[in-house]
């Protein structure tokens, strides 16, 4: 019942959000004749070389207008915002709920396990289509957005993307993305599952082994503030796998329209004998104290590993000098061991 409710207010939120775009457009061709008169008086103006009291109280009128219009264009876009923000709310709910019906659905045969390319395509369409926050003039970015981190108390809800420390096979301890099962507030700790289904395993873990990922990609030209700085020391989710890896930011995003609205991201790999690392670009959802590389625009997140002295060797959180052993590959987890000296 649950589901075909969800399905309802999910077409009538698709209706209204159909009427709120046509509005929209609406507002915008009425508006364009008021634009096209201040153009116009512009024109006139260069033409006469002169600015006459005259054509100083119609611009006020006219751009007063102006103004009007745009913010009844905004309002309404931003009503349309909030329909897709209730809408992708439900989808996830629909999905969790699926998941955990299916979990205890033993009449049905197990599904299969996602192929690897389309976990890695699914988890870059996540990234690139985090919501950007648009903020009202004066507003800054709430957490969560680009680089802001949780406040304190934030629990992150289930079914939210994380980055959570575990331990491997190996015991070793690795940064992996999970997705959030549950919270008990009674002993402050997280189910989460490994969103890697090859290697598919539920952990429970304290909080301070979980860091929230962006749920906003912060705007370059507004909210500059919100970006993770040139030469930043984030973790970065590698590129083909679903573990996180200590990085640098090598240029934080110019503006929000790809391809340019991303980060590049360097990582320090010391197995290069060159002394290269590898550098890609991250949607901007994932460059930020708090961000993603590959999960819908937000490729990092603050690195809460301690920062040992510059000449200090630590143990590769991607071990990717010698190969392990057969038994510990996988192809979603790095699987050779290194040291690398932190920079």
């Amino acid at each position: 019942m649950a589901l075909v409710s969800a399905d309802s207010r999910i077409a009538e939120l698709l209706t209204e959000l159909h009427q709120l775009i046509k509005q929209t457009q609406e507002e915008r061709s009425r508006s364009e004749h008021n634009l096209v008169n201040i153009q116009k008086t512009h024109e006139r103006m260069q033409t006469e070389n002169k600015i006459s009291p005259y054509y100083r109280t119609k611009l006020r009128g006219l751009y007063t207008t102006a103004k009007a219009d745009a913010e009844a264009e905004c309002n309404i876009l931003r009503k349309a915002l909030d329909k897709i923000a209730e809408i992708k709310s439900l989808l996830e709910e629909r999905r969790i709920a699926a998941k955990i019906a299916g979990l205890y659905n033993d009449s049905e045969p197990p599904r299969k396990t996602m192929r690897r390319g389309v976990l890695m395509t699914l988890l870059q369409q996540s990234a690139m289509t985090l919501p950007l926050w648009i903020g009202k003039p004066g507003d800054k970015p709430p957490p969560l957005c680009g680089a802001i981190p949780a406040s304190g108390d934030y629990v992150a809800k289930p079914g939210d993307k994380v980055a959570a420390r575990v331990k491997a096979v190996d015991g070793d301890e690795q940064w992996i993305l999970a997705e959030v099962v549950s919270y008990s507030h009674a002993t402050n700790k997280y189910e989460v599952d490994d969103i890697d289904e090859e290697g598919k395993e539920r952990h429970t873990l304290s909080r301070r082994r979980i860091i929230p990922l962006p749920q906003w990609k912060a705007n370059p030209e507004t909210d500059p503030e919100a970006l993770f700085q040139k030469e930043q020391l984030v973790l970065a989710l590698y590129p083909q796998t679903t573990c996180f890896y200590r990085a640098l930011i090598h240029t934080p995003p110019q503006r929000v329209s790809r391809p340019r609205g991303r980060d590049r991201t360097g990582f320090d790999d010391r197995a290069d004998p060159m002394g290269h690392g590898v550098t890609v670009h991250c949607p901007p959802l994932l460059t930020s104290s708090s961000s993603l590389s590959g999960l819908g625009g937000s490729c990092v997140v603050p690195s809460l590993l301690p920062t040992p002295p510059s000449d200090a060797l630590q143990p590769c959180p991607l071990r990717q000098c010698q190969p392990a052993p057969s038994h510990l590959q996988s192809p979603s987890r790095p699987s050779v061991e290194c040291h690398l000296r932190v920079p």
